[in-house]
């Protein structure tokens, strides 16, 4: 009789327990990408500041400032992206027994929740020092001028120009001795509450003009041109500044995802050297 031997062979169905996703790692490579964001910014801000003339023809042009500035915000986001990326994959927890494709997909998911961290950290936290940054060279020409720095950073300074503008004296006026503090204050607050809704009403227009006309001795036709001229430059300003903040929010979307695909594309390859070094690795 034969007999037949039969072994049993135990089939392990171990599992990896570990996290999928290692915040230590997220957390490390996102302060990475957002301390290497505020230094480039840094670094861009005095570039750009060198490369601005104050005096006409001369310098870059806005167009070609304005685009020059927009390149350089995908090319920070792509620096720091990058490097915060590996960093999140290169030191994120080996998984033992997953499938190289799940491994794959969270080396993309730890690049990615990177950016994502260093995006919103940068927006709490580095906007404010970005804002110094950038203002610090016309702050310190406000105050050189005797000008506070919250009128010169807002809208508060461009007003002040165009009451200049209304009130510039004839010189063949008389000299008024009314109070020219008071004067300027009241068609400051008329310019701004009239820009703020698209024009100025016709009787503050008449208003304006009656008190230019006093003040600078125009005749009353001259003082009503001078008004609808400032105000159209007033408003050609303001769309100006609006197109300039519709393209600079273009271009900020534009190196957000471009940074947030190099993010997840620096993990994988973050991940891959984690995975994969030895002493004699020399590539794949």
């Amino acid at each position: 009789m034969a007999i037949e031997t039969i072994e049993t062979v135990e089939i392990s169905n171990a599992v990896d327990e570990s996290p999928a996703v290692s915040w230590a790692a997220v957390v490390a490579g996102a302060v990475a990408a957002a301390a290497l964001t505020l230094v480039l910014l840094a670094f861009g801000a005095g570039m750009g500041f060198s490369s601005v003339s104050p005096w006409g023809n001369s310098g870059v042009s806005t167009s070609t400032f304005q685009i020059s500035a927009g390149i350089y915000l995908i090319v920070v986001a792509m620096l720091a992206s990058t490097i915060g990326g590996f960093i999140a994959g290169r030191l994120r927890t080996k998984w033992v027994g997953v499938h190289t494709h799940e491994v794959f997909f969270r080396d993309t998911a730890h690049g990615f929740l990177a950016w994502g961290l260093a995006t919103v950290v940068g927006a709490a936290f580095l906007t404010a020092a970005a804002s110094n940054i950038a203002g610090g060279a016309s702050s310190a020409l406000a105050s050189a001028a005797g000008v506070s720095a919250t009128q010169s950073a807002g809208f508060g300074g461009q007003v002040d120009h165009y009451v200049d503008a209304l009130l510039r004296s004839n010189p063949t006026a008389s000299p008024n001795t009314t109070d020219l503090r008071a004067t300027r204050a009241e068609i400051a607050r008329i310019l701004t509450n009239g820009l703020r809704d698209g024009d100025v009403p016709a009787p503050d227009r008449t208003y304006m003009a009656q008190v230019v006309a006093v003040r600078t001795g125009l005749s009353q036709a001259d003082a009503d041109k001078r008004v609808s001229d400032v105000i159209n430059q007033a408003r050609t300003a303001l769309e100006n500044a609006r197109k300039a903040a519709a393209k600079l929010s273009l271009w900020l979307t534009a190196s957000l995802l471009i940074g947030a695909f190099a993010a997840s594309l620096a993990a994988t390859e973050g991940g891959y050297v984690r995975d994969n070094w030895n002493p004699g690795f020399a590539g794949r």
